[in-house]
């Protein structure tokens, strides 16, 4: 028994030992960027004073475990002071709002309902150095390939010259700037909206604006289309036929047949498009059908927490406009 405990306390002294220190690990990430092109100097510019932040860890295993339904969620992130600032905001920013709308075909109106979401309209863009928080995340292993993958796109960033290294700042776990973009969103969406060579998503309007459209017009948006609506559906409804997946989306019309009716129990619309019947909660929830501007809306973020809260708000600005 002796024998059988030393070589497992050996094992797992190796076990333990495998793991390099963080500075250890820092040194292998500039080797491998190094391997991937990135030059010594911007290596050693975005690496200088990196540090292990213990938060973002915390933050990420810490996530909230308590049930939450949707109506709690709206009165979290849907406030009326929320919805009267983004009548607002748009108000404010019309001229450029509605150039940016005209330029990629997205309304205007989903444009600040998502800046709403994502950071208070600028507000809450998070202060943490985003190569520290990313190499933090990397280190500590559980999804090291992926922020692994999302550090080399955020020294990309860097060596482009989107932003200074000192405002290079997003979320514990890196998402970015007043869209809240991770690294590599940036370089597949990210646009210079008002043509000065820079894609500043921290900072400047034009570009936050234009990077939010863009994103939504290759993910395939209609801007015919709206989002969706709230619905009811009778007694004995077979929920089996909600969800987000392709085979289940059907003409208004049948939906029609099914018994779903609007919220105020009339029909529903003619206009023959395809839609998703979603039950965030249950039957006794909030019920909406939903268009495929949700289904891009879903690429952005999966839940349909967020989903509907953007396209709430959106309808929300056009009421109050």
């Amino acid at each position: 028994m002796k024998k059988i405990l030393a070589i497992a306390t050996i094992l797992f002294c190796s076990v333990v030992q495998a793991k390099p220190s963080f500075d250890e690990y820092v040194q292998s990430l500039k080797a491998e960027a190094i391997e991937k092109g990135f030059s010594q100097e911007l290596i050693d510019m975005a690496f200088e004073n990196v540090q292990f932040h213990q938060r973002s860890v915390k933050a990420d295993k810490n996530q909230p475990e308590f049930k939450l339904t949707l109506d709690r969620y709206l009165s979290t992130r849907l406030p009326d002071w929320k919805v009267k600032q983004a009548i607002q905001k748009y108000q404010d920013n019309k001229v450029l709002l509605e150039q940016i709308a005209d330029k990629y075909g997205v309304q205007a109106r989903f444009i600040v309902a998502l800046w709403g979401n994502e950071s208070n309209f600028g507000k809450i863009m998070g202060n943490f150095p985003v190569i520290s928080a990313l190499t933090t995340m990397a280190y500590e292993g559980r999804r090291e390939d992926m922020f692994k993958k999302q550090l080399f796109a955020a020294l990309q960033i860097l060596q482009e010259g989107h932003i200074e290294k000192d405002q290079f700042v997003g979320s514990w776990a890196g998402a970015m700037g007043q869209s809240q973009f991770m690294p590599t969103s940036f370089l597949s969406y990210a646009q210079d909206g008002d043509g000065d060579g820079k894609k500043n998503i921290w900072q400047n309007k034009a570009d936050v604006f234009a990077s939010i459209a863009n994103y939504l017009k290759l993910e395939g948006w209609d801007n015919s289309q709206t989002w969706g609506r709230q619905v009811q559906i009778p007694s004995g409804f077979d929920l089996q036929l909600a969800g987000l997946e392709t085979d289940k989306m059907k003409p208004l019309h049948e939906w029609q047949k099914l018994g779903v009716r609007r919220y105020d129990g009339s029909d529903l619309p003619t206009r023959n498009i395809p839609a998703s019947l979603i039950v965030p909660d249950d039957e006794n929830g909030r019920i909406y059908l939903v268009y495929n501007n949700f289904h891009t809306l879903m690429h952005w973020n999966r839940s349909t927490y967020f989903g509907s809260a953007v396209g709430i708000l959106a309808d929300q600005i056009k009421a109050g406009l």
